[in-house]
């Protein structure tokens, strides 16, 4: 008997560990699968502050419906630290679904993969329209970016030029993605800023240029302004640059209309009084360069100011189809302006 027992204990061992691994296993399973079976659209989104304990997240996350086990996550997230897994739960907003299982949810939050939202600020716009557009997607307060645009950033960004009254011309266009956690006037005009850094700014750098950083934004604004049509930006950048060398006015209708806080339309053109009104950013009574840019330039503008062609022209008028008509004499130039001109109250008349 006592062989019997000791052949029935030696037996029994092996089946119990492998019952309590096939339970732990089976166990392990449930508790990493998905909560809804298929696929399920409907997401929750689950906010995680700076500096909030896995466990708690875990008890979130489960109390959401999102995971069925904290103590699961807890393991797997454990297991993550010992395989010194790159990366950690990070803070943050998350979009997430019961139809994820336990790991798929972890790696996101652990790869940081939160809620982006996305918005696009054109070449050529100026803050007024910028601050407009984000409020109007509901992002900030207007009056809020405007105000923080007015508090120069040198230390964050020590590049920008000394004395500058506002960052107008520096808040890069582009195609955005913030986190929601960054989706604050401060957080759009830092990243803004930052893509100017890195796109605008190594090309004046690597240039050799007869202008000072606000001068070369100054006219790229300009420039990005005038140059509705692609094909004629060289042509327009090297006109302007020729006026500036030979001590000409600018005389530039953008400026006079962000100097007056106007647009103008072949309905309604600038008027003789509004040109001659005294303004700082009026190019046609002030010679050189506007105080500051009038609008933000993309790299196309910002390229071709750098270094613009020579040029024979030194004039030129809006079709307003989007192309000019250049011209090389004051002559030329003003029997253009009065071509286009009956042309367009033509085609006024036509329309009444």
């Amino acid at each position: 008997m006592g062989c019997l027992k000791r052949i029935f204990y030696v037996g029994i061992f092996p089946v119990a560990l492998g019952v309590a691994a096939w339970q732990g296993w089976s166990w392990w399973s449930w508790a990493t699968s998905p909560v809804l079976a298929g696929d399920n659209d409907q997401t929750v989104q689950i906010q995680i502050p700076s500096g909030t304990a896995a466990q708690q997240i875990g008890q979130d996350l489960e109390a959401a419906g999102l995971i069925r086990s904290t103590t699961a996550w807890k393991v797997w997230n454990r297991l993550q630290g010992f395989n010194k897994r790159e990366g950690g739960l990070q803070a943050g907003t998350y979009s997430l679904s019961a139809s994820q299982s336990m790991s798929e949810i972890a790696d996101q939050i652990w790869t940081g993969d939160v809620i982006q939202t996305s918005f696009t600020i054109p070449e050529g716009w100026n803050r007024d329209q910028m601050a407009e557009y984000l409020e109007a997607q509901g992002l900030v307060s207007a009056g809020e970016f405007l105000q923080l645009t007015e508090a120069v950033p040198y230390a964050e960004f020590p590049w920008l030029p000394q004395g500058i009254p506002h960052l107008e011309g520096f808040l890069y266009p582009d195609t955005y993605q913030l986190p929601s956690e960054q989706l604050d006037a401060e957080g759009i005009i830092d990243i803004m800023l930052l893509r100017f850094e890195q796109v605008a700014l190594p090309v004046y750098q690597q240039a050799s240029s007869p202008y000072s950083l606000q001068e070369w934004v100054n006219l790229s604004s300009i420039v990005e302004k005038e140059s509705v049509v692609a094909e004629e930006r060289d042509t327009i950048a090297g006109v302007f640059a020729r006026r500036l060398r030979e001590g000409i006015s600018l005389g530039s209708d953008p400026t006079v209309e962000y100097g007056l806080g106007v647009t103008q339309t072949p309905e309604n053109p600038l008027t003789l009084a509004q040109v001659n009104t005294p303004n700082p950013y009026n190019t046609y009574r002030n010679l050189g360069l506007p105080p500051t840019p009038i609008a933000s330039p993309g790299i196309a503008s910002l390229e071709a100011s750098l270094n613009p062609p020579d040029t024979e022209f030194l004039y030129f008028v809006a079709r307003y189809d989007g192309t000019h008509v250049f011209s090389r004499s004051l002559a030329e130039h003003e029997r253009a302006q009065g071509e286009i001109r009956d042309r367009v109250d033509a085609q006024l008349g036509d329309d009444l």
